[in-house]
């Protein structure tokens, strides 16, 4: 009987995590079918971790959108699921810290959500975040937190921002609820053609 030596283990290892960062790629987020939990930022990263009977799975770490996103249940059965189906054993874990921002949205996907009639978020402050290869998004290793006074003359910066109309392009549009289809959208109208849209809200 030949005993795995450490170093055959650890490439074992990360051809589970490289096999598992590959499937879960194309998982699409369960209330917008046309972008992957990945271009959202939801999927944070695949990892080794030991479980309560010893043994070592995988870990998939993921954060909601908001605290108490509907979806997060729905989310964490699909990736199970479909570690299961391909033979990989695993765990999912929400980890709420950092929370997540609208600045972890690749452009990609930014470009999907337009297409599929969801204005996307402007981009907010130049937030760090680490990607799963361990590089920064952003400009530095630091981030530097501003706040300005909010009134009724001087609205916030995302409030003054126009919101072009997925449909048109036009940016004669209105709020006309705070909240949409879900917590983390608004609804809009477009004064030029009329048609209602969702926007997603930075964060």
């Amino acid at each position: 009987m030949t005993m795995a030596t450490p170093a055959s283990a650890s490439a074992l290892e990360q051809s589970a995590v490289e096999k598992a960062w590959a499937l879960l790629e194309s998982l699409t987020d369960p209330e917008i079918p046309v972008v992957t939990l990945r271009e959202l930022g939801i999927l944070r990263d695949v990892r080794t971790a030991v479980a309560q009977d010893g043994t070592e799975q995988l870990e998939v770490v993921i954060t909601p959108t908001y605290s108490g996103c509907p979806a997060m249940g729905q989310i964490e059965d699909d990736v199970s699921n479909l570690l299961q189906a391909h033979g990989l054993k695993g765990q999912v874990k929400t980890q709420l810290a950092p929370a997540w921002t609208t600045d972890w949205i690749t452009p990609e996907a930014k470009e999907k959500l337009r297409a599929y009639g969801i204005a996307p978020p402007h981009s907010g402050a130049d937030h760090d975040c680490q990607t799963p290869s361990g590089k920064l998004n952003g400009s530095g290793a630091s981030s530097i937190i501003q706040f300005a006074a909010r009134s009724t003359s001087n609205p916030g910066r995302h409030e003054q921002l126009a919101v072009p109309c997925p449909q048109c392009n036009s940016h004669n549009t209105t709020e006309t609820s705070h909240f949409g289809s879900t917590a983390c959208k608004a609804l809009y109208r477009c004064l030029d053609c009329m048609e209602p849209f969702d926007y997603f809200k930075p964060y």
